[in-house]
């Protein structure tokens, strides 16, 4: 058994973790730490949680731990390792965007590899702290990957991508609260996302130069999920793409290639993403599909200190879809 402690567990990622701590076969949970909630019940948050744990928030950090979750907004995490230390043993995975770009993984000694178990997952092995990828972030790289990879992505890439509220976090704003959000939807960050970052240099790790992307992200009226369309020029067939796709995927346990057209639903609660292929004349359309709070945050960051710790990758993530 290993001993986990999350940093800011009042959050819909935080909660998550707990979620799927509670439930790991090889980890326990040391302390969850609050700076709001401090010996508060956890249940009283993550009103979810009743009856599976009697934990409490704390507002003590407890170095001696294998592996600490940083669930911290972004840039934060920067400012709490400043202030904060833990033993020499102590793995780190953060969630937020502080240690994802190249130029920002090099941290007082420690170099965070950036977590996408389908691109790194040899370095992922052997790391000491991991960057876990954003969820919009996640959701296109598992689209574009192999076709990166085979130098195909020459032509500008169109995507459009709709997530849920819970990626806006936890605390309301006036494009989260239900009277707005419900029976409605809107683009935001046209072409400018903070994702963007992240998602072309693994791109670009192949030794290709990917040719521009062009995403427009959505805000969509329910709470969980992600639901990606990328698409570009193909010159190859479209069984020839599958075949491109299947041997890229072909050791990559939570993606999955679907010969049917996907939904969100299939996706939801799990740490899956599911992956189809679609060809319209020269164009490829590449529509992915992932749960935004598991596989694109607490999911993948437990799949990471599956792989970090010597554990199957699936491990307490054998998780399925509620589809009706």
């Amino acid at each position: 058994m290993i001993k986990t402690g999350i940093i800011g567990g009042s959050g819909y990622t935080g909660g998550e973790l707990v979620r799927l701590l509670l439930n790991h076969p090889q980890a326990d949970i040391d302390f969850v730490y609050s700076t709001t909630r401090a010996g508060q019940p956890i249940t009283t948050t993550h009103q979810d949680l009743l009856g599976l744990t009697d934990l409490k928030f704390s507002g003590e950090v407890k170095p001696d731990v294998d592996v600490v979750f940083l669930c911290l907004g972004h840039g934060n995490s920067t400012k709490f390792l400043v202030e904060n230390s833990f033993e020499a043993h102590t793995k780190i995975i953060d969630l937020s965007n502080d240690f994802r770009l190249q130029q920002d993984a090099e941290y007082d000694g420690k170099m965070f590899i950036y977590g996408l178990p389908e691109l790194n997952k040899e370095k992922i092995i052997k790391a000491k702290a991991i960057a876990n990828p954003g969820c919009f972030a996640t959701a296109i790289q598992l689209a574009l990957l192999p076709l990166a990879k085979a130098d195909m992505l020459q032509n500008d890439i169109h995507i459009n991508a709709v997530t849920g509220s819970t990626g806006a976090g936890v605390s309301l704003s006036p494009t989260s609260h239900f009277s707005w959000r419900n029976n409605n939807a809107s683009w935001y960050k046209p072409f400018t996302h903070q994702h963007l970052g992240e998602i072309g240099e693994s791109l670009n790790s192949f030794g290709n130069k990917a040719a521009k992307l062009h995403f427009l992200p959505n805000r969509g009226n329910f709470t969980r999920g992600i639901l990606a369309t990328a698409y570009t020029k193909f010159k190859g067939s479209l069984s020839e793409a599958k075949e491109l796709f299947k041997a890229y995927y072909t050791d990559a346990i939570f993606t999955q290639l679907s010969e049917e057209p996907i939904h969100l639903k299939q996706v939801v609660n799990t740490n899956q993403c599911h992956v189809h292929l679609h060809k319209h004349e020269d164009i490829l359309l590449v529509t992915s599909a992932i749960d935004n709070l598991i596989k694109g945050a607490s999911g993948q960051a437990i799949q990471n200190m599956n792989l970090m710790f010597g554990f199957f990758e699936n491990t307490g993530l054998q998780l399925k879809a509620g589809v009706f």
